[in-house]
C-alpha cells in the first residue's frame, strides 16, 4: 500500500467509526456568536465613518481659515518712485 492509499484508508475508517455527539445548544451558540460578530463589525464601520467625517470636517475648517491656495503677502515693500 502506498502513501495515498493509506491516507484514504484512514479517512474511510474515521468516517465509518462512531460519530461524536453534537451539543444541543450548538445552534444557539453559533447564532449568538454570529450576531455578536455582526454588531462588532457594524460598530467598527460606524466608528470609521465617524472618524473619516470628523477628519474631513476638520480639514474643511482648516482650509477655510488658513486659505492655503491664496498667495501670501509680500514680506518687503515695493520701492517708492516719484515721491
Amino acid at each position: 500500500m502506498n502513501l495515498p492509499d493509506r491516507k484514504e484508508e484512514m479517512v474511510r475508517r474515521m468516517l465509518a467509526g462512531p460519530h461524536p455527539q453534537v451539543p444541543a445548544d450548538l445552534l444557539l451558540r453559533a447564532t449568538e456568536r454570529g450576531a455578536r460578530m455582526r454588531r462588532r463589525r457594524r460598530t467598527g464601520r460606524r466608528a470609521a465613518w465617524l472618524l473619516l467625517t470628523a477628519a474631513l470636517l476638520g480639514f474643511v475648517v482648516w482650509a477655510t481659515l488658513a486659505q492655503p491656495w491664496a498667495v501670501p503677502p509680500a514680506r518687503t515693500t515695493p520701492p517708492v518712485e516719484g515721491y
